[in-house]
Formats: structure tokens, sequence, C-alpha cells
């Protein structure tokens, strides 16, 4: 199986909360996509603010071999960058994380992702 990179909403987000102690993709509903994908994105992933782990780790893009929590403020800017993807007409993958991302803006929700 090729490397995936998995996005999930977290329902209830918690400030003290380390994100990287657990492995836990099914809890939060994640959808996978291909980790190369993101090689194509990464430029413009690196003006999205992020936090690495938990929330006292404030960065931009993606914690590539980590856990990034990704706040309600950046979810737009990465909803944008995956829109212009011409992949995205094609691909059932993006498609899923198009609407999960979708989602999460509607609620004002944190993403969770787990890197490869």
């Amino acid at each position: 199986m090729p490397c995936v990179a998995e996005f999930g909403i977290i329902d209830k987000f918690e400030e003290g909360k380390d994100y990287s102690f657990d492995y836990t993709p099914q809890k939060y509903n994640c959808v996978a996509i291909g980790d190369d994908i993101l090689d194509d994105w990464w430029n413009e992933l690196t003006l999205i603010k992020t936090y690495f782990h938990n929330y006292s780790r404030p960065n931009f893009a993606l914690a590539r071999w980590g856990v990034t929590l990704i706040p309600p403020e950046s979810l737009g800017a990465f909803y944008n960058i995956i829109l212009k993807d011409i992949r995205l007409k094609s691909s059932e993958e993006l498609i899923k994380l198009m609407v999960l991302l979708g989602k999460a803006i509607s609620e004002n929700k944190y993403v969770i992702h787990y890197g490869v």
C-alpha cells in the first residue's frame, strides 16, 4: 500500500491535549489521500497556520511524519488549494477530503492530520 496522509474532524478540540500520543484515525472518521499529492501542494501549504502535535506548538504546513492540528481559520485556505487541483474531478479521495473540509468549515471544527 502506498504511503497515505489521513485527515479527520475533531468533534471536541482540547487545547491541552497532545494528539500525537494516539494514532486513532477511526475515532475521527479519517479519509486518506496519497502522501505524494501533498508534494504538489507543499509551497502553498507552508503558508497555512497549523499546530504540530498539540496547541502549544504553532507552526505552518503539515507535520509529514507526525500529527498536525489544522485550526478552523486555516481550513478555507486548505480547501482552496485542493479546489485548484486538476485531479479533483477524477479523484474520489480528493472529493472525500473536500467534503470533510467543507463539513469542518461549516461546523467551525479543527481537522487532524496523521502523516505517514
